[in-house]
């Protein structure tokens, strides 16, 4: 197969064709998605049948959220930002700053697949994930999705003191935030479960009311006695 078929990013450098080599799954030293720790963490999962996938804007909670909903189901707990980050030894921002939009998204999606294939847990996407239909059909298959659905104060008054938004980094990133809330709502509002968040409500209190729209529309996901 000609070389540029194996890496069609051939001028990048030789730090982007590590990245590629290490969020393709070819290196060793990817330990968060190969090797021990997958084998620590590919668990089936005690407390779901099907991963429970969080989707929704950047400051919603969906970390936070994932991290109580993992607690009080004893199942694994994975974060695609995270994750993303890990493999490329860079920050989301880092990896937007010198390779754009697309490229992080065309990585976003090769990790879901990775994540979601490690069986039964709950996993936190970022923002955009979403928004790609392959991202969507991937989740469909492998789990339930719960938008965490936050008005654009809450969301605001969450972010806008955290320079690691990439996307915020405009003249006016109140401006953008609502944009970007409006062009996604429509798209989060496709998840199999939307659970309105309030801006008061503490982590502990959302998670309830996530566990509790499971419960209701998709109890089959649960392996509750």
């Amino acid at each position: 197969m000609p070389a540029a078929l194996l890496n069609p990013w051939p001028r990048q450098g030789q730090r982007l064709r590590r990245i590629l080599r290490i969020i393709g799954g070819v290196s060793l030293n990817f330990a968060s998605l190969t090797g021990a720790d997958a084998d620590r963490d590919s668990g089936k999962g005690d407390g779901v049948r099907q991963s429970i996938v969080l989707i929704g804007m950047m400051g919603a909670g969906k970390s936070a959220v994932g991290a109580e909903l993992g607690r009080r189901l004893h199942v694994p707990v994975r974060d695609s930002d995270h994750e993303i980050e890990k493999a490329a030894a860079m920050t989301i921002t880092e990896i937007f700053a010198r390779d754009g939009e697309e490229f992080f998204r065309a990585r976003e999606t090769e990790v879901l697949a990775r994540l979601l294939r490690m069986g039964p847990a709950i996993l936190s996407t970022g923002g955009g994930a979403w928004m790609r239909p392959e991202n969507r059909a991937l989740i469909r298959a492998s789990g339930v999705s719960v938008w965490l659905d936050c008005t654009l104060e809450t969301l605001w008054h969450r972010v806008r003191l955290k320079p690691t938004r990439p996307l915020l980094r405009t003249p006016d990133p109140r401006g953008t935030l609502e944009q970007l809330l409006a062009e996604r709502a429509p798209v989060y509002a496709e998840a199999d479960l939307r659970v309105q968040v309030d801006g008061r409500d503490s982590v502990g209190q959302t998670t309830d009311r996530v566990l509790e729209a499971i419960r209701r529309h998709r109890s089959e996901v649960l392996e509750e006695s």
